[in-house]
């Protein structure tokens, strides 16, 4: 049985995929900063007749938290098969380039970028015990520098300068760990939920919950025949499904 851990699971976008991997016979731990919320979350799903999950305590801003993690998911399984990035925070909003101070950008950039760094430094080694593994980076429209360059970007109607440049960084970290991976049975790649109605925007999102997992789900179970080092983004490339960075 395929392995899968995922941050900021025990609700949304993070929770719908942990059920939507469940059902394709995935054991999935999910990783939540409350682990009383997580504990709740997996009982959610057990009553949903979904048996294979456990909660792991894990806050991605935390260090010790993560060496914490991976040693119990350690003495737990001998690989992971797929690890999913999905923990992330939005900031306060508005987001004004020239007036958000410095203490705002960092605070953003600890979780949707350097906890991607730190978790994923952290559980690459048991990665590497899987023949196929694969690591998700959520990421989202907002953060691509190429459709902040065309005609899409007047499609928000909001340019939040912090959460843009947290995701554009994990972009391009993306990039270069697939890069860093090429020659393995790696497949690394940034996918973008769309704008989906959660906590996360207060629920004005046009997308659904449902939708937005099963975009995640996809890269999650690639083949070995799938590619790396892309950006899946449906919002943005309906036909392929893959967008330009």
């Amino acid at each position: 049985m395929k392995t899968v851990l995922i941050t900021g699971a025990n609700k949304s976008i993070g929770f719908e995929t942990a059920r939507q991997l469940l059902q394709q016979g995935y054991y999935v731990y999910l990783g939540c900063r409350n682990l009383a919320k997580g504990e709740e979350a997996v009982s959610r799903l057990k009553a949903d007749g979904l048996d294979h999950a456990e909660a792991i305590a894990i806050d991605v801003d935390n260090v010790e938290s993560i060496k914490a993690a991976r040693e119990i998911l350690g003495h737990k399984i001998q690989a992971l098969d797929v690890l999913i990035n999905n923990a992330g925070i939005a900031g306060s909003f508005p987001q004004p380039p020239l007036e958000t101070p410095v203490t705002e950008f960092k605070q953003v950039f600890e979780t949707n970028f350097f906890g991607v760094v730190s978790v994923t430094h952290a559980f690459i080694d048991l990665l590497r015990m899987s023949p196929e593994p694969r690591i998700i980076n959520v990421t989202s429209g907002l953060g691509s520098l190429t459709l902040h360059n065309d005609t899409n970007w007047k499609y928000y109607k909001i340019k939040p300068a912090v959460y843009i440049a947290s995701k554009a960084a994990l972009n391009a970290y993306t990039i270069s760990l697939a890069y860093e991976l090429r020659d393995t049975s790696f497949k690394v790649n940034a996918v973008d939920p769309g704008f989906t109605a959660t906590d996360f925007n207060h629920h004005t999102g046009p997308g659904t919950v449902p939708d937005a997992a099963a975009r995640v789900v996809k890269a999650a179970v690639l083949g070995q025949d799938g590619p790396t080092g892309q950006f899946y983004s449906d919002d943005n490339a309906p036909e392929t499904g893959i967008s330009p960075w």
